[in-house]
């Protein structure tokens, strides 16, 4: 994370939230760089959930808090980035639209990076 210009967090929605997982990542790797003197400043993050039925703005949420109080760039794209599926993990991949906005999201992303990086 310290190496890297940009970050892409996901989440499967548990329970209107992320994973204990990530979760954890978030508190730790968050803690880190804001007593450290904010080492991701100014990186770039985006968030991406996927979901069953709700929840996954909470999520989504979730994610983005850390963005936001380390003082990095969220990037977001043409909706939220959910990914509508069933309890199985290849069902996502159906979600027309969520395909779609991941795509334009990548390409955002990929636009905001090369700003910051001349």
């Amino acid at each position: 994370m310290l190496d890297a210009d940009g970050m892409l967090l996901a989440s499967p929605t548990y329970f209107a939230d992320i994973t204990p997982e990530l979760k954890a990542v978030i508190d730790r790797a968050g803690f880190v760089s804001r007593v450290n003197g904010q080492l991701f400043r100014h990186k770039v993050g985006a968030a991406i959930i996927s979901l069953r039925r709700g929840g996954g703005v909470h999520a989504y949420d979730s994610i983005n808090h850390l963005f936001q109080i380390c003082g990095m760039f969220i990037v977001g794209s043409t909706y939220w980035n959910l990914g509508f599926g069933g309890r199985t993990g290849d069902e996502v991949s159906n979600d027309k639209e969520g395909m779609e906005n991941m795509l334009d999201l990548g390409k955002s992303m990929a636009f905001l990076l090369q700003k910051l990086n001349g």
